[in-house]
């Protein structure tokens, strides 16, 4: 028997059960019994199997399968032949796309074991190994430990716990008073008058001050005992409105005189005579005093008393050099100037910390640049302000004062960090600031009040980079007569060098616009000529400058490049020498004050240069640390000595002595940045300003400056 489909295909389907055709069946029931078993089993086979089929398969598949379950049931009694027969499939068949789609079933998970061990490799094996030994630990800990008790216990709910606070003990008074009755009556009435008479006029007013005084002579027959309740709160009003009303004079009264103008100036005298007391050793030194002793001191306090014992020493010491001489002069003249060196070599030059100029508002602003006043000695101002572009902040700008180190007396907030400041020669209560955004004012220190006389907001000429100096020159360029005329320049960023006309408004002219300049490279012999660089920008950075000490035409400038060039105010637009020696940012360059034709230049290139004017070439080279050399600068009693600081000390430096060390080196402290020097005008001292927003005041210590004002 065979099965057709509608196209013709054979689809008979095969037997699960072929039966050998010599066997003999005993009964029919029993192959109806088998046929019926064998279609219910193949109906639920193929149904199966129809369930598995794709969506691209032949969906009358199904049709077929039922047809052929009920043949094989309707005849079960025909013999079935079994042939094998072979399906031809034809090229469209073959060319016919077939999607199959495999998915992956849901695992099921039988046994589940988690490991005990950990790879070694793995990222909990350092916490695993950890834990591992903190168990061993207390497994070697316990036995015979306190610590560790086994015990079995009924834990209850937390018992309440009574807390006990002592205070000062509450003291009672009693008050006491002599009243006669109209004042009880008129006092017990007040508060009810009071408000009646100020919202029902004048008139009610005189009505009940005639009754009082009608009851007044009234009430002198009666007796006070018969009101006994209304005279006690009467007291209580009367006195409660009373010290009320003295409490609120007592306050007017205080607060007029913490306002008043002249308490504010006592206030400010005695804040000085308490500074000077509290540095009084410290002041001394720096003016080179003698320090006073206080015999009633028993205590250090601000380091009095260690002064006062450094000042025994000293004398001390003198005592025993006076010893010396008076045994020197038993002995032959001729060795008399070399014992003379012994005690200088014996104690060595060093820098003695006195105090420094510091408070709570400079806190966390490194120090930028300091001046001093031109006319006050004792006034040094401060910029404070970030190099680094990442660590801007607010800028300040304070006056510190010899007589309080603690505060400073003038106080100028910026917008932007300050990067340069200096006081006027002609007129020495200004003060001109330059900023990190290009912005310069002029403030006036006399006033208390913290604005800007003038800035160069409003000017269209103004610089577009940092202002890295600016200076107060006197030059007699355009002035009428023998007078010299003071003029304001800048250096910034933007590759200017600016003069500022100070009138009702700030305005500048260009002195210079600094060209970047190519490199000078030595040709090798049979080396072809090099093409030049090609510049990215034209101008070079403006890092510093210093006018000449007796011509104030010529002047110096050192640039980002590395360069150092003298120009002349006459000439805008070329350089009439160049120094090349640096290989880094130069950040100061100065004049020698004594051997004028002398300059010293640092750079972030770890090093000092001395130079000659008339030489190209560098004269000596200074290096004793690999750090930025942030300052330079000579000291205004020797042409010998000069000072720098780098980012992790500070150096003197005495080409008499040595070229190849400094005399002196004092260390940082940690996470601490030195940035600027000046060494004091009236005293043997230098200031070094930092990172952590301090100036720093040093006492030089057996420095003797040499006699020779020529290098």
């Amino acid at each position: 028997l065979q099965v057709f489909d509608d196209e013709g295909k054979d689809v008979t389907p095969h037997p699960l059960f072929r039966s050998d055709p010599n066997t003999v069946v005993p009964r029919q029931g029993k192959l109806l019994a088998s046929s019926a078993y064998f279609g219910a089993t193949g109906s639920v086979f193929l149904s199966s199997f129809s369930m598995h089929q794709t969506s691209g398969a032949n969906a009358s598949l199904g049709s077929f399968t039922r047809s052929r379950l009920l043949t094989s049931y309707n005849f079960s009694d025909v013999q079935v032949r079994q042939e094998e027969i072979k399906e031809e499939l034809t090229e469209a068949d073959l060319d016919r796309r077939v999607d199959i789609y495999l998915t992956e079933t849901e695992t099921i998970w039988i046994l589940d074991m988690p490991s005990v061990v950990v790879s070694v490799e793995s990222e909990d094996a350092g916490r695993v190994l950890e834990r591992n030994r903190i168990y061993v630990d207390i497994c070697k800990n316990r036995p015979g430990n306190d610590c560790f008790v086994e015990k079995m216990m009924q834990t209850i709910n937390g018992a309440a716990k009574n807390k006990e606070v002592q205070c000062d003990k509450i003291i009672m008074e009693d008050k006491g008073m002599m009243v006669t009755s109209w004042d009880l009556y008129d006092s017990f009435n007040v508060s009810e008058i009071e408000p009646r008479s100020k919202a029902g006029g004048s008139r009610a007013t005189a009505g009940k001050s005639s009754k009082s005084h009608t009851t007044r002579e009234h009430d002198q027959t009666m007796s006070v005992s018969s009101d006994k309740g209304s005279t006690t709160s009467a007291i209580m009003i009367s006195e409660s409105a009373v010290l009320a009303r003295i409490h609120e004079e007592e306050e007017c009264h205080s607060e007029a005189i913490l306002r008043s103008e002249n308490f504010q100036q006592d206030l400010f005298f005695m804040e000085r005579i308490l500074m000077e007391n509290i540095f009084q050793p410290k002041l001394a030194t720096y003016r080179q005093f003698p320090v006073l002793t206080d015999p009633d001191t028993t205590s250090d306090s601000g380091g009095t008393v260690a002064a006062v014992k450094e000042a025994k020493q000293e004398e001390q010491d003198k005592e025993k050099k006076d010893k010396e001489e008076q045994k020197e002069a038993s002995i032959n003249p001729s060795i008399l100037s070399d014992l003379s060196k012994t005690p200088e070599e014996i104690v060595p030059p060093r820098l003695e910390r006195l105090w420094s100029y510091a408070c709570e508002l400079t806190n966390g602003h490194s120090v930028s640049s300091m001046a001093w006043s031109k006319v006050n000695p004792d006034l040094l101002a401060v910029g404070y302000g970030a190099f680094d572009f990442k660590e801007q902040k607010k800028g300040l700008a304070c006056c510190w004062s010899l007589k309080n180190p603690m505060w400073p007396e003038r106080i100028f907030r910026c917008e932007h960090g300050v990067t340069a400041l200096d006081f006027s020669m002609a007129s020495p209560n200004l003060l001109a600031i330059g900023t990190y955004d290009g912005s310069v004012a002029i403030y006036n220190v006399r006033s208390c009040n913290d604005a800007a006389l003038l800035d160069s907001s409003e000017s269209s000429n103004k610089h577009t980079g940092p202002v890295w100096q600016l200076r107060w020159v006197k030059q007699d360029r355009g002035a009428t007569g023998d007078g010299k005329k003071e003029r304001l320049i800048c250096i910034s960023a933007d590759g200017r060098i600016t003069e500022w006309l100070i009138q009702k408004r700030l305005d500048c002219t260009d002195l210079m616009k600094i060209k970047r300049t190519e490199s000078e490279k030595k040709k090798l012999p049979g080396e072809k000529e090099r093409k030049s660089e090609v510049l990215i920008s034209q101008q070079a950075a403006g890092m510093c400058f210093d006018f000449h000490p007796k011509d104030t035409n010529f002047y110096l400038a050192g640039t980002e490049e590395g360069h150092i060039h003298q120009c002349s105010c006459s000439y805008n637009e070329q350089f009439l020498k160049t120094y090349r020696g640096h290989k880094g940012p130069v950040y100061k360059v100065t004049w020698n004050p004594f051997s004028t034709d002398m300059f010293l230049s640092c750079s972030a290139d770890w090093s000092i240069i001395l130079w000659h004017q008339d030489s190209q070439t560098p004269i000596l080279t200074f290096s004793s640390a690999t750090a930025f050399v942030h300052d330079i600068m000579w000291s205004p009693k020797s042409a010998f000595i000069f000072a720098a600081v780098n980012e992790s000390r500070a150096e003197i430096w005495d080409l008499s002595v040595s070229t190849l060390n400094p005399v002196i080196s004092y260390f940082a402290s940690p996470r601490v940045k030195f940035t600027s020097v000046l060494f004091a005008k009236n005293a043997d001292c230098l200031l070094v300003g930092d990172s952590k927003g301090e100036v720093s005041v040093f006492e030089l210590r057996n420095l003797t400056a040499p006699n020779s004002n020529k290098v």
